[in-house]
Formats: C-alpha cells, sequence, structure tokens
C-alpha cells in the first residue's frame, strides 16, 4: 500500500488536537481567539466602510465598533438597537449568531470542566495539607476501632486529625465512618482515595509530616504481602525525610514477620494478629475476667499506661516506690537504654535516668505522697501459692490461631493436662495429631462432631472441662460465624445449670457489634480479635515503647497478668486497703495492681467486678471468692 504523504493541513490539526488536550482551559483559550477574530473582522469592516451604527449619520470607530460587536456576541438582544442599512444588520446579526454559538460552548465547556473538578474533589486526588497527623493506610472492620480511640486519646488535643487512604470511594469511606461512629469529639477526619503501594499516592496525604503511620491488613488474600510492601513503600521512599518514621503495622502470619522486620529499617512495630489472639485466649480461658483487665489497659478510655520520670523516688527500691503513689500504679521501669522491666525486681534502685511505667487516670494523677495510711501488716498472709496442677481444657470449633493456643497452653498447665478439640472441619484431625507431638505438659485428642449439636456437647461430657475455650469457624462468613458460636454457648451455659457446676468459658467473636446478644450465655470472657488488634494499634502508634511493655504482657517469659484468689494474699475478715494488698504482693515479688469483685462478675455496668488501679487509701473487705490482679511470673 502506498504510503500517504503528511499534508500542511494533517500537521495543523495534530497540534490543534493536541492543544484541546489540555483540557477545558485550552478550549476556553481556542473560543476566546475565535471570539476576538471575529470582533476584529467586524470592526474592521464598519471601520473601513465608514458606516455608521447609531440612528445617524456618524462614522463609527474601530474601537467602538468593536465594543459593541461584542456587546451583540454576548448579548443577542443588542441586535435590535443596530442602525438603518442591510448591511450592517447583516454584519452584526453574524456577529450575534457566532457569539451564540460561542457562548453557548463556553457554557458547556465551563460546565464540564467544574463537574470533572468535583468529581477530581470527590474522589479524594487532592493533596493533604495537614502536618503531625495520624496516617492509616488500608481500610479494614478495625478501622472504627481504632478512630474512635484516636479520637478518645487525642481529645485534649489542638486540631487533631486522622487521614485515611484506602483503595476505596472517599465519600464510601466518609459515609461508613460517620454511620459507625457516632461521636469523633474534636477530630476530625480526612479521607483520600489511592493505593499505600503508589509513591504518588503517598506523596498525597504527606506522608513525611506525619507522626505516626498505622498500616492495616487488608481483608484480601496474601495481606501480609500487601503490609510488606507499604512499609517498603514508606522506608524506602526517595522523597523521605531525615526523621525516622513511627510505623505500627498488622502482621497476620509469623513466618512473614522476618521479612516485614528486614524492610522495616527499624522503623516499624510489627505486631503479630495471630499470635496476640492466642496468647491471650490462652491465659484469658484460665482466669475469668482476664479480658476485662486487657481492655481496660488497652483501650483509652479509663486507665492507661504512661512513663514518666519522678525524682522524688530517686534511689529508692522499686518495692517501697510502689506504695509512694496514692491515685497511681508503678508497674515498672524503663531504663536509659530503654530495656523495660515490667514487675521490676523489688530491690531494684530507681535511677535519676529511669522512667517509670504507671497506670493511671492520665498523666496529671501521678504523683507522690501516701497522706499517713499505712498497710495492715497484720492482715497479709505468707501462704506459698501451689503449682498448677492438672487441667482439662475443650476447645469447641477450629481456626489458623487454635494451634498457637494449644502450645500457649502448655506454657501455663501442670503436668499431665489434657487439651480435647471438637471440631466438624474437613482436615483439622491431621493438623492436631501433628501438633500433639510437640507438646510437653498435655495430651491432645481430636472428636469430630457438629458443635452446635447439643447432643455432641453432653456426649464429650462438658461438665468435667475446667476451661472450655469457643473458637469461630474462619471458613464462614462473619455473621454466620458468630451465630453458630452463639448457638454454642447457649447450649454450655444450659449444660452448666443443669450440671450445677460453674465452669470458665471463653469465647471469641468476629464481630464487636454480636457481643451484646452473646451476652445472653453469660460466658465468663469474649475476645473479639479486631477490637483487640485495634487497640493494640492505636495504642502503639500513640507511644512506641508500649509495644515493649505489651510484648512482655502477652509472652509466656517475663511478667504477665493474673487473677489471683485474694485470700491467699490478705484475710478476708478484715477490711484493708490498697496499700495492704501492695505489701502482700510485694512480699512475693509481684505487683498489684487491682481487684476482682466476684458479685459483680455479671454486671457490665461495674466492669464486671474488675477494678484496676484502685485509691489506694480506700478499704474493701474481700469475700473469699475475689482475686487480686497483679503482675507475676507465675
Amino acid at each position: 500500500m502506498k504510503r500517504q504523504p503528511i499534508t500542511f493541513r494533517d500537521k495543523l490539526r495534530y497540534r490543534f488536537e493536541n492543544t484541546l488536550s489540555a483540557g477545558p482551559i485550552a478550549v476556553i483559550g481556542w473560543l476566546a481567539v475565535l471570539s476576538l477574530l471575529i470582533i476584529v473582522i467586524a470592526a474592521g469592516i464598519v471601520a473601513i466602510a465608514g458606516v455608521s451604527m447609531d440612528n445617524n449619520d456618524t462614522e463609527t470607530g474601530f474601537v467602538e465598533a468593536a465594543w459593541r460587536s461584542m456587546m451583540r456576541a454576548m448579548d443577542a438582544g443588542n441586535v435590535a438597537g443596530d442602525g438603518p442599512g442591510w448591511g450592517i444588520r447583516m454584519l452584526m446579526l453574524t456577529v450575534t449568531i457566532g457569539g451564540i454559538f460561542i457562548v453557548s460552548t463556553l457554557i458547556g465547556t465551563i460546565t464540564s470542566g467544574m463537574e470533572s473538578k468535583i468529581e477530581e474533589m470527590r474522589k479524594g486526588r487532592s493533596k493533604v495539607i495537614e502536618h503531625n497527623h495520624t496516617l492509616i493506610l488500608g481500610w479494614s472492620a478495625k478501622i472504627f476501632s481504632i478512630v474512635s480511640e484516636l479520637a478518645i486519646a487525642n481529645a485534649s488535643e489542638r486540631k487533631p486529625r486522622i487521614v485515611i487512604m484506602a483503595d476505596m470511594d472517599k465519600v464510601e469511606m466518609e459515609d461508613e465512618i460517620r454511620a459507625k461512629i457516632s461521636d469523633l469529639k474534636n477530630m476530625r477526619v480526612i479521607c483520600r482515595t489511592g493505593s499505600p503501594l503508589d509513591l504518588d499516592d503517598l506523596e498525597v496525604v504527606n506522608l513525611h509530616e506525619s507522626k505516626a503511620v498505622i498500616i492495616l491488613s487488608p481483608e484480601s488474600e496474601n495481606p501480609d504481602t500487601h503490609v510488606i510492601k507499604s512499609i517498603l513503600a514508606i522506608t524506602n521512599n526517595p522523597n523521605r525525610r531525615k526523621e525516622s518514621y513511627h510505623i505500627v503495622a498488622e502482621i497476620r502470619e509469623e513466618q512473614n514477620m522476618e521479612a516485614a522486620e528486614l524492610v522495616s529499617n527499624d522503623e516499624a512495630v510489627l505486631v503479630l494478629a495471630g499470635d496476640l489472639i492466642a496468647r491471650v485466649t490462652a491465659q484469658t480461658c484460665r482466669q475469668s475476667g482476664l479480658s476485662v483487665v486487657y481492655t481496660e489497659l488497652l483501650d483509652f478510655d479509663g486507665v492507661e499506661i504512661y512513663f514518666k520520670q519522678e525524682p522524688e523516688v530517686v534511689g529508692q527500691a522499686f518495692r517501697f516506690a510502689m506504695s509512694s503513689f496514692q491515685t497511681s500504679c508503678l508497674i515498672g521501669v524503663m531504663t536509659k537504654d530503654e530495656r523495660v522491666l515490667l514487675n521490676a525486681p523489688m530491690e531494684h534502685i530507681i535511677e535519676e535516668s529511669d522512667r517509670l511505667i504507671f497506670i493511671a487516670e492520665d498523666n496529671t494523677s501521678i504523683k507522690t505522697g501516701r497522706h499517713g495510711h499505712a498497710p495492715d501488716m497484720d492482715a497479709i498472709r505468707h501462704d506459698v501459692s501451689p503449682p498448677p496442677g492438672k487441667e482439662r481444657t475443650l476447645i469447641i470449633g477450629w481456626n489458623k490461631k487454635g494451634r498457637n493456643i494449644i502450645r500457649e497452653l502448655d506454657g501455663y498447665v501442670g503436668e499431665g493436662s489434657e487439651v480435647v478439640v471438637l471440631c466438624s472441619e474437613e482436615g483439622t484431625k491431621s493438623e492436631i495429631d501433628e501438633l500433639a507431638k510437640n507438646l510437653n505438659r498435655q495430651s491432645l485428642k481430636f472428636v469430630t462432631g457438629n458443635t452446635t449439636d447439643r447432643a455432641t456437647l453432653e456426649q464429650i461430657d462438658t461438665p468435667s472441662f475446667n476451661h472450655i475455650i469457643v473458637l469461630c469457624y474462619s471458613s464462614l462468613p462473619m455473621q454466620e460465624a458468630d451465630a453458630k458460636t452463639l448457638i454454642t454457648l447457649l447450649h454450655l451455659r444450659n449444660l452448666s445449670e443443669k450440671a450445677g457446676r460453674d465452669f470458665s468459658i471463653v469465647s471469641e467473636m468476629l464481630d464487636m457489634r454480636n457481643r451484646a446478644l452473646a451476652e445472653v450465655a453469660k460466658a465468663d470472657d469474649f475476645i473479639v480479635s479486631d477490637k483487640l488488634i485495634s487497640l493494640m494499634l492505636s495504642q502503639v502508634s500513640e507511644n512506641k515503647h508500649l509495644d515493649k511493655v505489651f510484648k512482655d504482657l502477652f509472652s509466656p517469659e517475663g511478667s504477665e497478668i493474673y487473677l489471683k484468689p485474694v485470700k491467699d494474699y490478705v484475710l478476708t475478715t478484715r477490711a484493708v486497703n490498697f496499700y495492704t494488698l501492695v505489701e502482700a504482693a510485694a512480699d512475693r515479688g509481684q505487683t498489684a495492681i487491682g481487684y476482682r469483685i466476684q458479685a459483680n462478675a455479671s454486671d457490665p455496668d461495674k466492669a464486671y467486678g474488675v477494678v484496676v488501679n484502685p485509691d489506694k487509701n480506700q478499704k474493701v473487705t474481700f469475700s473469699p471468692e475475689d482475686k487480686i490482679i497483679v503482675l507475676a511470673e507465675d
């Protein structure tokens, strides 16, 4: 086929189309040129012809003719005032028709441009100019708890801001936040549409001036890969700031932790979600009420964990410093090399460079002074608690966390303990059999059966177990999985009442909103996975040092939270103040942080009987069933 030569017309058309691709501004420019051309030609004809545009014989000059031509182009009504003579009338009619075409096109172009700009703004592509804001990358069900907690934490701040960027419609994100969070206090939430993996999108949310970055694990396949890439996009950003970033990221699978740590350059705190929930579940199933204590410490409503230097106790032993604070609980020390010592050795001498770790209502309530009250030394008991005995634990249902829960239990229970797993999912037995080979203190047995069938629950003799854990089936949709859990809980509580035996039940719930429904089953504790992870991410985003505190709390090594019988610590026949409990716990190398009144264990308005950081002067008469909450190594 013969090649066609490029003509001048082709070149002209090509360049004209290229200018139009620049958008509405280019179109307006061409319309202005065309309008000017029409006006100049019409004015030139009038001036050269020497005719009058009025009803007199005076000639109209070029400037006057140009002005009147422009008026006729903009307003078709002006043509009625033209002077006599069909020549001038036809000329002005041509100008008017051209003006109508140009003005109509101009209005359409401006309207189209404004609609395009509004659509662009609706999509959330404009640059964020906030600074010192908390940036959340990604979207999941956890975001509502995180935003709520950060709103509480920053209520006293001036103009606090949260910026959210996710691969979602901006308006849709804003609507969901408004629908699910009733009180943002003085917090403003700004949403932008974009990918956390895209360097240009990260510039839109002003990454480099943020005070903290929270990376959420997406609800999709291979979520950890997405999180790791997001960390990499921040730490290796070509426009990165000189200062380190404060990144908090959620990782689902333990095998991905090493890769995440490699790309973080020590700038990211990684929260291993599944491992955390497994540890909390394992600890809570053996200690009723522990989940309430964790929630109290992790959320921003009520007591929190603070770091503060206190010159007035420098040189004192940790044991004596604990009793120096009436309205706060001293629980540990962070040394100058940033080592965290929870439940520090009682003989540890507090140095000037040490930052003390407190549980308190707020930072201003941390003050020294006992105000003359002393512990009742005669009420303290010195009996040694017996080691843990054999325990039987029943796990109903199964998901990925089940394996970690069993491993965690193996570090707490006594020799000769037993775990039984009741599950209806195929393929679980082989996983259980493989896991049983690596346990030291407990045996592991698998039973196939319908976890919502009452006859099955009766057949395995549920009242014979010390602890029962109900897990959700991860293979089912969230609401369906929670519904099965609720049915199981109702059967279990009925069996407990029928047998006249109260056994500990810990249940996992996927949706926080279903907890209120599940409370009719009167389970001892609920573990809401998303809620706990959200609280952890929120806390660490505000203070990265809390990561070390939480790692100590939630691991078998070091000190953890225990609810122990208060009758083993003090006499229950007389009223004692909390200074007495502090001394009784210190005798055993433990740190007392609160107590639980068993009579209020079913009352949500009284925090299920849990009192953390009580006023040390207040006296309480305990019953033998009440518990003391301590930090201890076992």
